[in-house]
Order: structure tokens, then C-alpha cells, then sequence
């Protein structure tokens, strides 16, 4: 499960690496399809609490909103979450989120 915003994040990263250079176009959409082949559901709540908890989590944390989104919906779901973001890490351990790996 990842926010609505997910695909968006991945794209532009990969897109991001295209224009520095550091993977081709071809290794983009490869790698897009094997996204797209994963068992991945975005949830469909996000924005519901984008205005709200989010911003909340964001001011409080010190987070983006877009790494707040991520806290919002493993508190939300209960669900572990996986981010190599240090930031986002320790706000998960404060409240209480299981992190995965």
C-alpha cells in the first residue's frame, strides 16, 4: 500500500536519473514495468487527509509533505513502513510505526 502519490514520486525519480545521466531511457521504462508488475495498491484516501493529518505530521515531524503522507498512511493502515529516509525513520519510531527491513 502507497499513498495515491506514489507513482508520481517514482516517475519522477527515475526521470530525474535520466536527465543527470545516471540511467537511460530504455532502464526508465524497464523499470517502470517492473513496478507496474508488482502487487502494489495505491491508496485512494490520501488526499482525504492531505489537508489535515498530513500537514500536521509534516509540521511536527519536520517532514515534506510527501514523506508525511507516507507516516499518515502507515499510522492510518497499521501497516509497516519501508523508507531508507532518516527523517521519516525517526518519526516513525516516536509514533509508534513498525519499520520494515
Amino acid at each position: 500500500m502507497v499513498p495515491a502519490i506514489w507513482k508520481l514520486e517514482v516517475a519522477n525519480a527515475l526521470q530525474s536519473a535520466v536527465r543527470r545521466g545516471r540511467i537511460t531511457t530504455d532502464y526508465r521504462d524497464e523499470s517502470l514495468r517492473d513496478f507496474e508488475r508488482m502487487p502494489i495498491s495505491a491508496d485512494s484516501d490520501t488526499d482525504v487527509h492531505a489537508w489535515g493529518t498530513t500537514v500536521r505530521l509534516s509540521d511536527e515531524f519536520r517532514l515534506t509533505v510527501y514523506d508525511a503522507a507516507y507516516l499518515e498512511l502507515a499510522i492510518r493502515t497499521r501497516l509497516p513502513l519501508a523508507t531508507l529516509d532518516a527523517d521519516l525513520r525517526r518519526a516513525a519510531r516516536r509514533v509508534g510505526v513498525v519499520l520494515a527491513g
